[in-house]
């Protein structure tokens, strides 16, 4: 594999690098894997203008789908990173785990929004009609549909991006599944 490293601010072009002090000042560090996109002179910003678009998905139900897609595509950058947001979304680690699985024994809504989750990145986009049936069922509608599925996409170009680049986990590592629900 040919070995990508993190671009620093003066390794970017100009338009880059405003995208990084912004990031800094909001974070207070650029993630290594928004670094990353910065190889390419424009994919940072598209990246960014799809992940921060308006969408009817509140931010807990935003970190559900990041969980559930991130473990099918087997992200653990993307896994480490939204366990920390999904913690600072008030989900404990328990919740977190079963989010990262597919499902929410605490809740029928995001349980609902799990499963579709986790069925669509599976079957790439051809959910199962029971899930999507459920998903209704516990009080989302057609909107809620697209944009969990615009999501979906957009969680899975980071899941693709890092598992190319296999650049550096910059948050407290995610423990594989199997290991941490045994």
């Amino acid at each position: 594999m040919t070995t990508f490293n993190v671009p620093t601010r003066e390794e970017v072009n100009t338009k880059n690098q405003a995208i990084f002090d912004n990031l800094n000042n909001a974070l207070g560090f650029v993630p290594n894997l928004f670094a990353t996109y910065a190889h390419s002179e424009t994919a940072l910003e598209n990246y960014l203008n799809l992940s921060n678009a308006k969408t009817s998905l509140k931010a807990k139900e935003k970190e559900v789908v990041n969980l559930a897609v991130s473990e099918v595509n087997s992200c653990n950058y993307c896994l480490s990173a939204h366990t920390a947001i999904g913690k600072m979304n008030g989900f404990t680690d328990e919740q977190i785990l079963e989010l990262r699985a597919g499902y929410a024994s605490f809740d029928t809504k995001l349980d609902a929004l799990a499963k579709l989750a986790k069925n669509i990145t599976e079957n790439r986009g051809r959910a199962d009609q029971e899930i999507i049936d459920n998903f209704f069922a516990a009080g989302y509608d057609k909107g809620n549909l697209v944009d969990t599925i615009v999501l979906v996409g957009d969680k899975t170009i980071s899941n693709y991006l890092n598992n190319a680049t296999e650049i550096p986990i910059d948050f407290p590592v995610a423990q594989p599944l199997e290991t941490t629900v045994a």
